[in-house]
């Protein structure tokens, strides 16, 4: 059997944000991408670079992240792993991996991200088994004005009154598939989102904005004005970061089957 030269292994990550200063390695902070490559570069003996899905922020966790990185052809992706698995921290879990095509790229050939937000509302939020990884508000609110401002959120609009940074190449239109309230486990609600991109803070300033709907502090209305982008008029504070929860990333049957159009260096931080 010949082995090949290099292998692209595509992972799917889990990991609890608190103690991290997002997914992208920065200097001197301690951040997933960069755990990763330090892991992998004990495994294979040199560099190797570690490409994700996207970026999450500090304190944003993950159940769905998705990351590549070309290896020496000797390791298979079962073996990778396992044996990641056995040196990665303890807030850090490879959950899958398996053999990419060469062209896969986690963050170009992707075409939906998936994020949850966890809001509690009764009073064991405030456990210290669940407070870390939810906004503990602790209040009732109104889930009927939460859901009709909820329903305007879906489809193509302008996010940029709902982003921390914009994008000026890409833009500020995003598509939303998917914008839902759902129980969680009788502790509080679920924000459920899709779109094919979001931007910075986007997912946690919509969050605030809504529960503040609930909270009787703005009307449902007030969602189309911030869509439309409505001179002098803000988004609420954005929820907290421990809530979010990047949870899945769809890619289209064929990626990476074809070298890109218009794309920069292939895994190359």
């Amino acid at each position: 059997m010949n082995i090949p030269e290099r292998r692209r292994i595509r992972l799917t990550i889990h990991y609890d944000g608190r103690a991290f200063h997002g997914w992208q390695v920065q200097p001197d902070q301690r951040t997933v991408q960069g755990e990763l490559e330090v892991v992998l570069a004990k495994l294979t003996n040199g560099p190797c670079p570690v490409i994700g899905s996207g970026r999450t922020d500090r304190g944003v966790h993950a159940t769905g992240q998705v990351a590549a990185t070309d290896v020496p052809g000797r390791w298979t992706a079962p073996a990778l792993r396992r044996a990641m698995n056995a040196l990665v921290p303890d807030d850090v879990w490879i959950a899958d991996a398996a053999e990419a095509p060469p062209y896969f790229h986690p963050r170009y050939d992707a075409t939906t991200r998936s994020y949850v937000y966890r809001v509690g509302l009764a009073a064991e939020a405030d456990s210290p088994f669940r407070s870390p990884w939810c906004w503990p508000l602790v209040r009732p609110v109104d889930l009927l004005a939460m859901e009709r401002a909820t329903e305007r959120i879906v489809g193509e609009h302008s996010f940029k009154a709902f982003a921390k940074a914009g994008q000026e190449e890409r833009g500020d239109r995003c598509t939303v598939t998917e914008a839902r309230w759902a129980p969680w486990e009788g502790i509080g609600l679920e924000f459920h989102i899709s779109a094919n991109r979001f931007l910075h803070h986007m997912v946690r300033y919509l969050t605030g904005t809504l529960v503040d709907i609930g909270l009787g502090q703005r009307p449902p209305e007030v969602m189309d004005a911030l869509l439309a982008n409505e001179p002098g008029l803000e988004t609420s504070s954005p929820a907290p970061p421990e809530g979010l929860f990047l949870t899945g990333v769809a890619y289209p049957a064929d990626a990476g089957t074809k070298p890109p159009r218009r794309r920069g260096p292939q895994l190359v931080p």
